[in-house]
């Protein structure tokens, strides 16, 4: 302990830093506010965005795993600038032999394990669009180029500003297998029915985006980067095997054609139902599946307002479904999914969707369509507007692991709430992966833990990005980077925005504050097209939050965050009565004369040298430095005298004192919260702002004043920063036990479900 000695008229003298590069403005960084976009980070006075609606007919050929279609597009440019040509995506054409995707891909001989593996590599698919025509309404044939996965039509005439111009497509493909060959979309087949189950995506050539930002976005799609698309009407009639099942994006039309009867009506009952009440049987798929019929039906779908179109297909579907309300409207929440799916798909899907759809509107917007669609098939995750594609299979028994229950609750919940990120909100994929995916997955741990209390959430907590984020910086990315060069795309895209959310939330910014200006952005921007800037400007505008060094640290920078308790220095407000300090002196040196060095130097010094000769001692030598004599009454006197009756009251309140030195060792500069527990037990938490460290961004000291002594002090005690290093959060300093398994499980291979089964069976 040091005692603190305060002198009138003293000023503390600060080095000031001249860097400010976490704390400075990210004006620099973002594009200038125009009328397109606003410096709020709202749309601007004038904001336009494209419209493309679609009418289209295609057909599964389910003999061949082929789809044929031909489409009308009708393109409406509101852009204010005339368009030389128009750029269509050609998605499918990644599978195309001589891609780019295949030709860039880097492969390691170490990467060969098998022959298995160097049959795969000699693969061969015939895959990507075969473009039949190019038309006009009319019938005459309009140039088009087709660069890899892009296709240019080119115009005899500039699309003047407001003009509308309608086209036709004719193309087909080979369908590839997702079992095989990967993928978004595809087809599962079942070879002991010889069924198929087809999950298609990416599968009609889709207008570019052309807006403010960018003109263009024609960006090649090399796989991992997804999809920048504009709003528009759809008209779909998809041509199936007539005992198929389809799930669709938008509203089925022509529901006494393809249903029977009692299917109707029990549609009809589920609009009004709070549980999922089955549409298509078991029992009624397992007859489509033994029978196979040979003729052919169309379904039609509607669907407005939407950036994409999906659907799935199969005589093996079960379908269940059930209404909800939002904002007023009925919806339907509706799962399909083979018997390979049950018991989980049955019991849980279709209520995973009502929950997330319910939750996400709380969060961003009222939910807008009038279905939403959960399609098992094995091995996938994909999401379009009102239907998406998850995984999540049970075993052959009927059983499941927990973790297998979980992980087909998480990704029905993520891939639901997609409809949200980027289906509503429409930022661009092909770009910026984190805006959909970062932002989806923090929403899907609020869904997640609104769901069971104690999810044990994959992402979204603080401490579990903290791995991540002191790992080799070779080997990371800064979130603000294009989804082709991301390294550790899960963790970066996925993991670290939504952590960066979580802890906005939480820590800097509250929940209220932080939801209000959330909930702004995804008003603003609903069915329209925002960038990092809008929704970086949004959630200070709305909250009055300066957040710009946050943006900077998480999202601009590899930095992580790693803040040190360096050194703590205890003091004491000296009261200057000599009846009190003398007397702590005593006590003070009476503890330290109880040190082994003074009982063993009293045997082993027979005589000192004052104590040998008598000149050493002089006047003080003489005197009791412990006892109060009149010159020490007389300095407490005149010191009364220069202090008023509060000064006076709080140099003998025995206030106690704290230095706390702290450095930024990891770069990312964060709240500190700070608990301190003193020497009755008693804790207190103090919670000190990012701006602490805004003129030293290195090293800060900060002094704390208590009534009572600090036995110990612990930062971040709530893991709510996603400290790195937890070893040097502690005062005094603590070992930090690493984490290990105390028992390892042997490996039998089953599920407790099924060793539950196996134990009740040996116990007959």
């Amino acid at each position: 302990m040091k005692k603190l000695l305060l002198l009138a008229g003293f000023i503390p003298a600060f080095a000031f830093s001249q860097e400010q590069n976490k704390f400075a403005q990210l004006g620099q960084e973002l594009p200038t506010p125009n009328e397109y976009r606003n410096a709020a980070g709202g749309p601007g006075h004038n904001y336009f965005q494209q419209k493309a609606d679609y009418k289209i007919k295609v057909e599964i050929d389910d003999e061949n795993q082929k789809i044929i279609g031909e489409e009308t597009i009708t393109y409406t440019n509101n852009s204010p600038d005339k368009l030389e040509y128009l750029w269509i995506q050609l998605d499918q054409n990644v599978r195309a032999d001589n891609s780019d995707s295949k030709l860039i891909s880097i492969e390691r001989m170490e990467d060969f394990k098998s022959i298995s593996d160097v049959e795969n590599k000699m693969l061969y698919f015939d895959g990507g669009f075969k473009i039949e025509e190019v038309k006009t309404t009319s019938g005459k044939e309009i140039s088009y180029s087709i660069n890899k996965t892009m296709l240019r039509i080119n115009l005899e005439k500039p699309l003047d500003s407001k003009g509308v111009m309608s086209f036709s497509v004719k193309w087909w493909y080979n369908i590839n297998d997702r079992m095989k060959i990967g993928g978004r979309s595809g087809f599962e087949h079942f070879k002991e029915n010889n069924n198929y189950l087809y999950t298609i995506a990416q599968w009609f050539p889709r207008m570019c985006v052309y807006s403010d930002v960018e003109g263009w976005q024609n960006k090649q799609f090399l796989g991992r980067g997804e999809f920048a698309l504009p709003f528009g009407d759809y008209e779909v009639s998809i041509t199936v095997p007539a005992d198929h099942i389809v799930g669709s994006t938008g509203e089925l039309q022509n529901l006494s054609s393809v249903l029977t009867t009692e299917q109707r009506s029990r549609l009809k009952k589920a609009k009004n139902s709070d549980i999922p009440i089955l549409i298509v049987t078991q029992d009624e798929a397992e007859v489509s599946e033994k029978e196979k019929s040979k003729n052919k039906k169309t379904w039609l779908f509607k669907a407005k307002n939407v950036r994409d179109f999906a659907f799935a297909s199969s005589r093996k579907f079960m379908w269940d479904a059930q209404g909800i309300e939002i904002g007023g409207k009925n919806i339907m929440a509706m799962s399909y999914y083979p018997k390979e799916g049950n018991p989980l798909w049955e019991r849980y899907s279709t209520k995973l969707v009502a929950h997330t759809l319910k939750a996400y509107s709380k969060y961003t917007v009222d939910y807008p369509y009038p279905v939403a669609i959960s399609v098992h098939s094995k091995w996938i995750g994909m999401e379009y507007p009102m239907i998406c594609f998850n995984g999540g299979r049970p075993d052959d028994d009927g059983t499941y692991s927990e973790r297998k229950k979980y992980g087909m609750w998480g990704v029905i919940i993520h891939e639901v709430g997609h409809n949200f990120f980027p289906m509503i909100i429409n930022s661009d994929e092909r770009q910026w992966t984190w805006m959909d995916e970062g932002l989806n997955t923090f929403v899907q741990y609020l869904t997640e833990q609104e769901w069971e209390r104690g999810y044990p959430s994959r992402r979204g907590p603080a401490h579990l990005i903290a791995d991540y984020m002191r790992g080799d910086k070779d080997r990371i990315s800064p979130i603000m980077t294009n989804s082709e060069s991301i390294w550790q795309f899960g963790n970066n895209a996925y993991g670290k925005p939504a952590t960066a959310l979580n802890i906005l939330r939480e820590t800097v910014m509250g929940r209220e504050l932080f939801d209000h200006a959330f909930k702004t952005y995804c008003e603003r921007w609903k069915f329209k097209h925002p960038t990092p800037a809008d929704f970086f400007r949004t959630m200070e505008d709305a909250s009055a939050v300066d957040l710009d060094w946050f943006w900077r640290g998480w999202f601009y920078t590899t930095n992580h965050v790693d803040i040190s308790i360096d050194e703590v220095n205890w003091f004491e407000l000296n009261s200057g009565d000599p009846l009190v300090e003398k007397a702590k002196s005593r006590t003070a040196n009476e503890v330290s004369d109880k040190h082994i060095g003074v009982a063993r130097n009293k045997e082993t010094i027979k005589e000192t040298v004052n104590e040998r000769d008598a000149d050493i001692d002089d006047f003080y030598g003489n005197r009791d430095i412990y006892k109060v004599d009149a010159l020490d009454n007389q300095d407490y006197e005149t010191l009364k005298k220069t202090l008023t009756k509060k000064q006076l009251e709080l140099l003998n309140s025995e206030k106690q004192i704290y230095e706390v030195k702290l450095s930024n060792i990891g770069g990312i500069p964060m709240p500190l919260i700070l608990e301190f527990t003193f020497s009755d037990n008693t804790t207190e938490v103090i919670r000190i702002p990012a701006e602490i460290w805004r003129r030293h961004e290195s090293n800060i000291s900060k002094v704390f004043i208590f009534n009572k002594a600090v036995s110990s002090l612990r930062l971040d005690p709530f893991l709510e920063t996603a400290d790195t290093d937890l070893s040097n959060n502690n005062w005094p300093s603590k070992n930090t036990p690493s984490r290990y398994d105390l028992f390892k499980k042997k490996n039998t291979g089953e599920n407790l479900m099924q060793r539950d089964r196996r134990l009740k069976e040996m116990s007959k």
